[in-house]
């Protein structure tokens, strides 16, 4: 095979006139995007040039389902991307989820989905190998995922599906697949949701699964010897295995040791009763099962041997600590309802966290991080509200800014750019504050994922405490990530693998030759075009952090760094990109 990795087609579905037609993807497109997030990236940003400024909520908004080059071939492929604008910031947003969807839509024929307009009613697609059809869907309505799956998923075909939260357009609703992955934060469920799309259907026939994996890449003994050294190094990464052993809930512990653990609403950084809701508290109360996504031997995923999935890291934190709860079982609950509705957890969390303290529930705790009394119930109420929009749920739908803002109590909401704030305090993660203000879809830790510098130590420890030299990590990290979304590969290999062995499996799996500085430019390349977007549909972006953590974080520090960010990134004093290389949006 003289190009490995990639199908070369895409599948562009417009719903407003039920049309449904392939294009062709060039080499030089997927040679300069690769795939995942760089593709989708670039096919709204041709949206935007064809359209001009659209909303999240229009016709010309593009929905776009992708994968990548090394997605069904390397270890921990196993993902898809999906890229759309967000409804709950505005920005440009990409969304990736693991499981075995991604794997599918490789196999059967596409490297991408592009679902244009909006149907009339209710409907689905269903891709086998590559033939599509738009299907009635109106049986399906106001099913949540777990049903939508059942009755979609027979004979082995892979569905990813919106809940109700996503029919009901609340802001950060998600997108199911295989049941459990959620392509989470954003909303872009609710995108779905307007378009009347209430699923994908994905089936590759054994015989394409089969060619695949014959011929699928260009070079097989290189291929053989990069992935031989992947595996090497993953399999010895003392962070993998933890997150083997406990998943995400590892963290507990030592993100509150550590004193970064949101509490009350980011009012606090140490949650007393963390432990209550720590992994080995969960290994210790219930009998697990583990659960691994196509090509992954980590496995980070667990189940509770009745089949309840145990919450991740950001759940247990945006239900427990941030909300003032340490009912592990009422989490669990939660969690539950969340993949079943379809909702983000730590949106969601993040907004319940806002309106408790806005109704002065935090003010009634006896002691730092203390523990509201009786509120993990109400969480579980709450969700299922929000859900279903009904009563206060319909206010809390739209998200902590929205919600605030409408309220009068804008500064309430912990977010940036719309997006709530994930589970690490910026007051003790330097690095990390920096990137979530930076970040182009808002707060997110999966931009740049500082903590593993500044906490974790891989692949180096660094000061947490001071601003010094974090702007040129904050651009490396982000560029590569940007290039491990668009290859698609799951982020935790970062523990253990660098640019250099991304870019050698890649080489080997293409045939083009990938050095790992090719890598980061790719990146950087994805980033630029995402300012590109957001300053075009928004105007003017705020790089900044909600003014609760400038009581006690150095702001001149923080300028300065911003400042210096500005200047590697090569844009203009005010964050406007100044070197492109071309590129239009």
């Amino acid at each position: 095979m003289e190009h490995g990795g990639w199908n070369f087609k895409i599948l562009d579905v417009d719903l407003s006139d039920r049309r449904i037609k392939e294009k062709k993807l060039d080499l030089e497109t997927a040679r300069k995007f690769l795939g995942g997030r760089g593709l989708g990236v670039k096919i709204l940003c041709d949206a935007s040039q064809k359209h001009g400024v659209f909303e999240a909520f229009s016709e010309e908004n593009p929905l776009v389902f992708a994968v990548g080059p090394l997605t069904g071939l390397a270890p921990m492929s196993g993902r898809h991307v999906v890229v759309s604008k967000s409804p709950l910031t505005g920005t440009i947003f990409d969304s990736s989820a693991g499981g075995f969807f991604g794997v599918e839509l490789k196999f059967a024929g596409y490297d991408a989905v592009v679902v244009r307009g909006r149907a009339e009613h209710l409907v689905y697609l269903e891709i086998e190998d590559e033939h599509c059809e738009i299907k009635d869907a109106e049986f399906l309505k106001c099913s949540n995922v777990t049903e939508t799956s059942v009755k979609l998923g027979r004979g082995g075909r892979k569905v990813a599906c919106i809940g109700r939260a996503g029919e009901r357009l609340v802001r950060f609703a998600n997108i199911m697949s295989d049941v459990h992955h959620a392509c989470g934060r954003g909303g872009l469920g609710a995108v779905m949701g307007f378009k009347n799309l209430k699923a994908v259907v994905v089936r590759a026939s054994r015989e394409r699964k089969a060619w695949w994996k014959h011929n699928g890449i260009a070079d097989a003994e290189k291929f053989e010897e990069a992935k031989e050294d992947m595996m090497r190094l993953l399999r010895a990464s003392p962070v993998l295995k933890a997150l083997s052993y406990y998943g995400t809930a590892a963290l507990v512990n030592l993100v509150n040791y550590m004193r970064i653990m949101p509490t009350h609403n980011f009012r606090r950084s140490f949650f007393a009763a963390a432990e209550n809701l720590s992994g080995e508290t969960i290994r210790e109360k219930y009998e697990l099962r583990s659960r691994s996504c196509y090509g992954c031997f980590v496995a980070c995923k667990h189940f509770t041997k009745s089949g309840v999935k145990i919450p991740e890291y950001e759940t247990l934190w945006a239900f427990g600590a941030n909300c003032g709860n340490a009912d592990l079982e009422k989490i669990v609950k939660a969690n539950e309802l969340c993949d079943d509705y379809g909702i983000d957890t730590i949106s969601c969390g993040g907004t319940l966290a806002c309106y408790f303290e806005l109704t002065g529930r935090f003010d009634t705790t006896a002691s730092e991080g203390g523990v509201v009394s009786g509120s993990g119930q109400e969480i579980v109420e709450l969700v299922r509200k929000i859900g279903e929009r009904k009563s206060i749920g319909a206010e809390l739908a739209e998200g902590s800014l929205r919600f605030a803002t409408n309220r009068g109590r804008r500064e309430l909401s912990m977010s940036v750019k719309g997006l709530e704030l994930p589970g690490y305090d910026p007051r003790g993660v330097f690095g990390q504050a920096l990137a979530y203000a930076t970040s182009n879809r808002g707060g997110c830790h999966l931009r740049a994922y500082m903590v593993s510098l500044e906490i974790v130590g891989k692949p180096k420890l660094v000061n947490r405490l001071t601003f010094d030299g974090k702007a040129a990590l904050v651009v490396i990290f982000q560029n590569l990530a940007a290039a491990i979304d668009s290859l698609v590969l799951c982020k935790f290999s970062s523990f253990a693998l660098s640019e250099e062995e991304y870019a050698r499996v890649l080489s080997a799996v293409t045939s083009l030759d990938y050095k790992a500085e090719d890598l980061l430019n790719i990146g950087e390349r994805i980033w630029s075009l995402e300012r590109m977007f957001n300053l075009k549909h928004l105007g003017r972006l705020e790089d900044t952090l909600p003014e609760r953590f400038f009581e006690s974080l150095d702001e001149e520090g923080f300028e300065k760094a911003l400042r210096e960010y500005y200047h590697l990134r090569e844009w203009s004093a005010n964050g406007v990109p100044t070197r492109a290389e071309g590129l239009h949006c």
